[in-house]
């Protein structure tokens, strides 16, 4: 189980991480979200000693993660895919990790034969692809078999089949039990892959429960509307109080009025319809509602 409690993280005059506290379980995974900037990095670098806190605590399983001796026996993790050697082949940058953590060269050939490698092992890892990388980075986290696994930003260049094979990676290991804490920009991955959440801005929580309670707060229900008269519906539907706009492509979005509402008003006032449907909106919808505070660059728009 990971616990963060009460922890900051500054860099002079900058707060990376502001007063932060949440707990990630074991048997689930948990994506950790924030807009760039809002302290992911800096948490799960604290998280495996890379960092130290300014105040507060991140503990793993109760304690400080430098205590462990063979740190890859008790937490896995990819920080960054390209911190492997380039001059280095594959197998021998897991063998040099399994040397120092008392692993033996048969767990090697496992985990290059989990994540897909072991027909590349012996190429320089210089010459590999992101995504190539990725599936190292993912093999050296799977090394000690460890109960506690991070990954920040796993996914950055896999095709669809690596995309689908992580995400079945993931579910496999939150239900062997294990701690998985998954950092990612992806939100509609999230939606298929994160059953808890932990959401930060500027340094500081916003929200910490399951994506469904998550989604469900940041939701703005609306039925889409299609309709060969739109300014006629348009008008009646202002003046029974729903809020409308109109899409790109001339279909009606409607707020604050139901599926229902709104056939029996268009039924009432001869109008037809062409399409009726109720439509929530997506975790990346509920997610930019939910930070909108806290996005620290945002990009200019033509005028």
């Amino acid at each position: 189980m990971i616990e963060v409690k009460q922890l900051t993280k500054r860099y002079g005059g900058t707060t990376a991480v502001d007063d932060l506290s949440f707990t990630v379980r074991p048997g689930r995974v948990t994506g950790f979200l924030g807009p760039n900037g809002a302290g992911k990095t800096t948490t799960l670098s604290i998280l495996v000693g890379l960092s130290k806190p300014t105040r507060g605590t991140a503990t793993i399983d109760g304690v400080p993660f430098g205590t462990h001796p063979r740190g890859l026996r008790y937490v896995g993790a990819l920080l960054d895919a390209r911190d492997a050697h380039g001059g280095r082949t594959g197998q021998d940058h897991l063998v040099a990790l399994a040397r120092s953590n008392g692993l033996g060269r048969s767990r090697v050939r496992q985990v290059l034969e989990e994540v897909g490698l072991a027909d590349v092992a012996a190429r320089r890892v210089g010459n590999y692809s992101l995504g190539m990388k990725q599936r190292l980075g993912i093999a050296a986290a799977l090394l000690g078999d460890p109960p506690v696994l991070l990954f920040d930003e796993p996914l950055n260049g896999l095709d669809p089949e690596g995309v689908r094979w992580v995400r079945e990676l993931f579910h496999q290991l939150a239900h062997e039990g294990r701690t998985v804490l998954i950092s990612s920009h992806l939100m509609s991955e999230m939606e298929h892959t994160a059953i808890d959440l932990v959401v930060i801005g500027q340094g500081r929580l916003i929200a910490a429960e399951t994506l469904a309670e998550f989604a469900a707060r940041g939701r703005i229900p609306s039925v889409t509307v299609r309709t060969p008269d739109p300014t006629a519906l348009t008008a009646a539907l202002a003046e029974a109080g729903a809020k409308v706009t109109t899409q790109a492509d001339g279909a009606l979005s409607v707020q604050q009025m139901s599926a229902g509402d709104i056939g029996n008003l268009a039924f009432a006032k001869f109008i037809p319809l062409h399409e009726l449907s109720p439509r929530v909106s997506s975790l990346e919808e509920a997610f930019m509602k939910m930070t909108g505070d806290s996005i620290e660059y945002r990009a200019g728009r033509k005028q």
